[in-house]
């Protein structure tokens, strides 16, 4: 709310009277220097105060203040004389408060305030003269006690509180939240980070983030909460004080926010506050959700404490229906114990009491109390509570690094997930737990927009009905969609809208909440992610180049094509195995084998080669050289009459390749290409492929890329892979691909940011891909003019050694057997002359034995005839 000129005239004159009343004082002498005078030691303590006694949390700081100072009277004999001012919620009170403490009744410390705007006002002050201000705030900035000095986070940071609301909607799966939060200087710079790096951790985010003056009135509030009630998201985390939080809420009822589906979390600042509200917002709350910070109350000294707080709160306020503490009364009592321990030594000076406060370390009615660089230790145990009948449930505890659990003492059991503390009871008083957003009904279906005119129909097809003048749609992306919403757990209601406009502005429109949605041939780039989500593609995603046709068959080298390489070096090893067999056998009986070692292996090479076109057994010496001969030239016979089968049908079926090899052609030769009308394609030519721009021309269909390509007016067309199929499926004879796939990404739906039907969508997606449903679906798009691939045809006329590996091992084995043969004849033969008759019968014994003992591996061999020069006759 913004001040007024009488407003600002009125601060002006308070503060020239200041600096007047501080020039009087100073010139009289009546202000001791606080840097090195010591305050003498007295027998009273003067501990100035400053709250709002306008607030319940102003009122029960006071109470708990006035009853420490009288427990520190009583237990130490040392009066302490509380001076308390109250600030009524403005900054501007609470510096003349903190003045007038520190000047006219020069007290040691100053206690309060308990806003984080007075908090920063007030520890100006304290460190202009150098006296302790301990702050009741609720959030105090981790830089607060660096650029004031003096200042001192009296009570517990509660920032990890956001952590407990991160897991809660963890724990539920919800993945967007709503917040709210008072438009305090506190809650921007402080709780509201937190919060949002809390929720990253979870992979939930944030919707709206709504700021409330604290002095909204009801038309403000009825405005946010109705724009906050036109999102899907129904999760809301409320951050305000007791008075905007109770007519917050009241509203809420009003605007029926309060019912079936919706999920309201507070936090610390107003749950606990929740004891000391009427009858009539505890109402309108049913169902809340509430994070406090938990104290031990079980102790005798919290029960002793809570029951004299109740009966002097009670005399003190008995207009307020409720007499029990908070945690801001516990801290302020502790607060005030804080200061009169640190006075024990008596004469001390206003820095020493500052490292003596810092150094506290003591058990008070809230618990440990202890300080690290002036700042009290933070929370991590928090209470969840339930909003429930006429007060609230006590429902568990999240504890920071541990999780939920029904208790904190020793036997706790804790659970990351919230669901060990049992049954919850959510607004509207559902036994399930809410979504976290609305499911689209048939009143509200979801309004999903869908391209009037795209490049391809085949993917999205919109026409009119002639008699009822409606749209219907139909199409690859269509009936996706279509097939993933049956997979989805609920029932999903929308309704299809025809956009006549660039998908650019489809999203667009996504973004600005005219849709909540886009279903087409929609392209998932990285620029679209600033107005809408994505789903995972359905789709396969990159770019290709689509050039003309031409014929490939007076390639030179095309009699090597009938074999692959892996089987042309596999005949080649066969022949010159079976040769080597051969010669190996033959050497004995033929001179013309032997010689020089040049001579030997010119003539191993001829007869592995020699025996495929002729057979001259009668030139053979030994059974065994005939044996392997004949096997093998079974073998080529078969070998050979498949490889001329193989190259007479390439000869014969036409065979083509790409006019254009690849994009560097393209580039080097100043060509020109064309894409379709889809600017992002347009925009991975100049920026990743580096084109020239004045080189690229777009086309809007199919008839006219091809009319280009065909009369040459461009030399390629850059498609994505789905388009690229239906259009080969079309012009298959003249066109195809060149070169690699471009990445780039699919088609995929489009959602509103943050929408939570994007997970769903992405599972309902994974599901229609398991399924099968989706390979039917394309086969079904692509069926219409599909065309058998006429490069892919002749590559399976190739033959490879996994055709002939029957034969091969048969003509090997056949080669090695008489090899061993030969061997194991050659060496008996050896010692026929030198041994017994008898011993050489036992040694042949034993030499077969051990042939066939060793296993010898075999391996698929074919081996050629052998043609010897002279004639023999036959040995063996």
């Amino acid at each position: 709310m913004a001040p007024t000129y009488a407003d600002l005239l009125l601060l002006l004159l308070s503060a020239l009277a200041i600096i007047n009343l501080d020039q009087i004082f100073m010139a009289n002498g009546g202000m001791h220097s606080s840097k090195t005078e010591n305050v003498e030691a007295v027998k009273g303590i003067d501990v100035g105060a400053i709250v709002d006694l306008s607030a319940r949390i102003g009122k029960e700081e006071a109470v708990a203040m006035q009853m420490a100072a009288e427990d520190v009277g009583n237990q130490t004999r040392r009066r302490l004389t509380l001076l308390l001012k109250n600030s009524q919620g403005e900054a501007v009170q609470a510096v003349l408060a903190a003045r007038h403490l520190i000047k006219k009744k020069q007290v040691l410390a100053i206690l309060g305030p308990g806003s984080g705007e007075e908090t920063f006002s007030v520890a100006e002050v304290g460190t202009q003269f150098d006296v302790p201000i301990l702050s009741l705030a609720d959030s105090c900035p981790s830089w607060g006690t660096k650029r004031w000095p003096f200042l001192v986070q009296a009570s517990p940071s509660k920032n990890l509180q956001m952590k407990a609301v991160a897991a809660i909607v963890q724990s539920w799966g919800w993945r967007r939240v709503n917040v709210i939060y008072e438009d305090i200087d506190s809650s921007a710079d402080g709780i509201t980070p937190q919060l949002y790096d809390a929720l990253q951790e979870v992979g939930a985010q944030i919707s709206h983030l709504t700021a409330l003056p604290s002095l909204a009135n009801a038309s403000t509030l009825s405005e946010e909460l109705h724009m906050l009630k036109r999102d899907q998201c129904r999760v809301f985390v409320v951050h305000v004080t007791l008075a905007l939080g109770e007519r917050l809420f009241n509203m809420a009822k009003e605007k029926k926010m309060m019912e079936r589906g919706y999920v309201w979390i507070t936090t610390d600042s107003l749950t606990s506050l929740v004891h000391s509200m009427d009858a009539s917002t505890i109402s309108s709350m049913q169902g809340v959700l509430g994070i406090k910070s938990y104290y031990d109350d079980k102790g005798q000294k919290y029960q002793d404490f809570c029951q004299r707080f109740q009966y002097k709160f009670g005399l003190k306020h008995p207009k307020e229906k409720n007499h029990e503490p908070g945690n801001s009364a516990l801290e302020a009592y502790d607060a005030i114990w804080t200061v009169a321990l640190a006075l024990q030594e008596g004469n001390i000076n206003h820095q020493l009491l500052l490292d003596k406060i810092s150094t506290a370390n003591f058990t008070g009615v809230s618990g440990k109390i202890h300080f690290s660089e002036q700042r009290l230790a933070p929370v991590t145990v928090f209470q969840i509570i339930n909003v429930i009948g006429r007060s609230y449930r006590e429902v568990g505890f999240w504890s920071y690094g541990k999780g939920f659990s029904m208790s904190v003492d020793e036997t706790a059991q804790w659970n990351v997930s919230m669901g060990v503390l049992g049954q919850l009871f959510w607004p509207g008083g559902p036994p399930d737990t809410p979504k976290g957003w609305d499911i689209p009904t048939v009143s509200t279906p979801l309004r999903i927009g869908v391209p009037g005119a795209p490049l391809v129909k085949y993917f999205v097809k919109v026409e009119i009905d002639p008699i009822t003048k409606g749209y219907s749609f139909s199409g690859f992306s269509v009936d996706v969609f279509r097939e993933s919403v049956k997979y989805l757990p609920y029932f999903l209601h929308y309704d299809f809208i025809p956009f006549e406009g660039t998908y650019d502005a489809l999203l667009e429109q996504v973004r600005l909440k005219n849709f909540d949605a886009a279903v087409g041939d929609i392209a998932i780039v990285s620029e679209r992610y600033v107005d809408a989500d994505f789903t995972q593609p359905h789709t396969e995603s990159g770019l290709v180049l689509i050039v003309p046709t031409q014929s490939q068959s007076k390639k030179g080298w095309l009699f090597l094509e009938p074999f692959t390489r892996a089987m042309w070096l596999l005949t080649a090893l066969v022949h010159i195995y079976n040769g080597f067999v051969i010669w190996m056998i033959e050497r004995n009986y033929c001179p013309e084998l032997k010689g020089s070692p040049l001579n030997q292996m010119g003539t191993l090479l001829w007869l592995a080669f020699a025996t495929i076109f002729s057979l001259h057994g009668d030139r053979l010496h030994s059974n065994l050289s005939r044996m392997a001969t004949v096997v093998w030239l079974f073998v080529a016979v078969i070998i050979s009459q498949s490889y001329t089968a193989s190259l007479t049908s390439m000869l014969t079926l036409p065979r083509l390749e790409p006019k254009v090899a690849n994009i560097e052609t393209l580039r080097n030769s100043n060509a020109v290409i064309g894409h379709s009308s889809k600017a992002f394609v347009r925009s991975y030519l100049l920026n990743v492929l580096h084109f020239n721009p004045n080189n690229i021309k777009n086309f809007s269909s199919f008839e006219e890329c091809a009319e280009d390509l065909k009369n040459g007016r461009i030399a390629g067309a850059f498609l994505e892979v789905p388009t690229s199929k239906v259009f080969l499926g079309k012009y298959c004879k003249s066109f195809m691909t060149a070169g690699p796939t471009y990445k780039a990404g699919g088609y995929g739906f489009a959602f509103s940011k943050g929408s939570p039907l994007i997970a769903d969508m992405d599972e309902a997606l994974l599901k229609v891909f398991e399924s099968g449903r989706l390979k039917e679906l394309e086969d079904n798009m692509t069926a219409i003019e599909k065309c058998v691939e006429i490069e892919s045809e002749s590559e399976t006329l190739r033959l490879s050694p996994s055709s002939f590996y029957i034969l091969f091992m048969f003509t090997g084995g056949t080669s090695t057997a008489a090899l061993a043969i030969y061997f194991v004849h050659s060496k008996y033969e050896a010692d026929n002359t030198a041994m017994p008759e008898h011993k050489r019968i036992w040694l042949l014994m034993l030499l077969v034995l051990k042939h066939w003992r060793n296993k010898r591996a075999q391996f698929p061999r074919n081996v050629s005839l052998a043609e010897p020069p002279v004639d023999a006759s036959s040995h063996v």
